[in-house]
């Protein structure tokens, strides 16, 4: 599969997860699959560079934890996302990565706006859409879709495919030159399933097929921002390398933009032009793929990609396992200032008392440390900056 990403960005949540070995072969059979393994195509080249489509400022999200039966009163809060800021241009697609609990399933849901957000502002071709009613959004629903992580419970099992997918249309009032079924039909063809599947039942089909109703059903309004939950997790790694492939493709044809969150850092690679890593609801660095995978700056980075199987044993000798210390924080006590400074082997006196900024250290990569590593010479002021924001 071709290599797409040309961004990064991280965020902390917890201790690095070792992958399924299995997830290392995604790229062989994605190859078989018909994916090129060249670099970027001009397409690809040109991602990135249109206009911003979307943008997330401080977004946050705390969930109330309350006490009592009759008179139930606040106690805490489990800090689920904490200030995450990203931009996604039209026609890229932006990974969002990070082991389970770390916020980003969070994050794709307040931008989709099933979740309301705490605090922190999401704009859409301009508009901000943060506090828009239900009724304000329904229009906006067209233009931003959702892929479901389980193709199994993300399709009513008492409809059919026909009616599952023709709901787009109904909901929105949309009327179609040749009807809606003759519309879904195209969009089953389109999605490599058979029309003559219009009047089956979800239960008949496999996972991977499954998973390619949700993307049709994604497809018919034709949107201009998907959000997909790890839309390969769930599947064999030869149907993940199926699907990945599909989406590739339609994003070529339709010009689409995803935001694809995911834990596996081998898919991402391939299929993300950028790509988003959280710890515990925190962004922690951003870059272009090709700069994070091969000279990460954060700490957390670095633990992340040396759990990621390599399958020729030649290219495992030498190779760090980097293996974290201590126990995973909890999102409702996190912990003060750098939150990765509890299983940091870099940590010193200062990330504990000081949250280190976000900052750009060379063109178009951005960490959140106050020691980086693959750093360029002059990172000094790291500290510094970080004691002038705390101020």
């Amino acid at each position: 599969m071709e290599e797409r990403g040309e961004s990064v960005s991280t965020t902390d949540s917890g201790g690095a997860t070792e992958p399924n070995a299995g997830e290392a072969t995604v790229v062989a059979q994605a190859a078989a699959a018909g994916a090129p393994e060249a670099g970027p195509s001009a397409a690809e080249g040109d991602r990135g560079k249109g206009e911003v489509l979307l943008e997330v400022t401080d977004l946050t999200k705390h969930f109330p934890v309350t006490s009592g039966i009759v008179f139930k009163h606040q106690v805490g809060a489990v800090q689920a996302v904490d200030g995450v800021s990203f931009s996604v241009r039209k026609g890229e697609t932006l990974g969002v990565v990070g082991e389970s609990g770390c916020g980003k399933t969070t994050t794709g849901r307040m931008i989709m706006r099933l979740l309301q957000p705490t605090s922190g502002k999401i704009v859409f071709e301009g508009r901000d859409i943060t506090h828009l009613s239900q009724g304000a959004m329904r229009p906006l629903r067209r233009d931003i879709q959702m892929i479901f992580q389980d193709p199994y419970s993300s399709l009513n099992p008492r409809q059919t495919v026909g009616q599952i997918i023709g709901a787009p249309y109904r909901l929105q009032k949309i009327k179609t030159a040749q009807g809606t079924k003759k519309a879904v039909q195209d969009l089953l063809e389109l999605v490599g399933l058979n029309p003559e599947h219009y009047n089956r039942y979800p239960h008949e089909f496999s996972g991977g097929q499954r998973q390619r109703i949700g993307v049709a059903r994604t497809l018919a309004l034709k949107p201009k921002l998907i959000v997909a939950d790890e839309p390969v997790s769930a599947l064999d790694v030869s149907i993940q390398a199926q699907v990945i492939n599909l989406l590739e493709d339609l994003q070529d044809e339709f010009d689409l933009t995803y935001v694809v969150i995911a834990h596996d850092l081998s898919v991402v690679r391939h299929i993300a032009d950028r790509v988003a890593v959280m710890y515990l609801g925190k962004l922690v660095e951003i870059s272009d793929r090709t700069s994070l995978y091969e000279s990460p700056m954060h700490p957390y980075t670095h633990a992340l990609l040396s759990a990621v199987p390599i399958p020729d044993p030649s290219k495992r000798k030498g190779r760090e396992r980097i293996r974290l210390q201590g126990d995973v924080p909890s999102p409702l006590n996190p912990p003060p200032a750098c939150r990765f400074h509890t299983r940091c082997w870099k940590a010193q006196e200062i990330c504990k008392t000081v949250e280190p900024p976000l900052i750009e250290l060379k063109p178009g990569h951005e960490v959140a440390c106050h020691f980086p590593e693959n750093a360029p010479a002059d990172t000094t002021g790291l500290a510094a900056a970080a004691t002038a924001s705390e101020a």
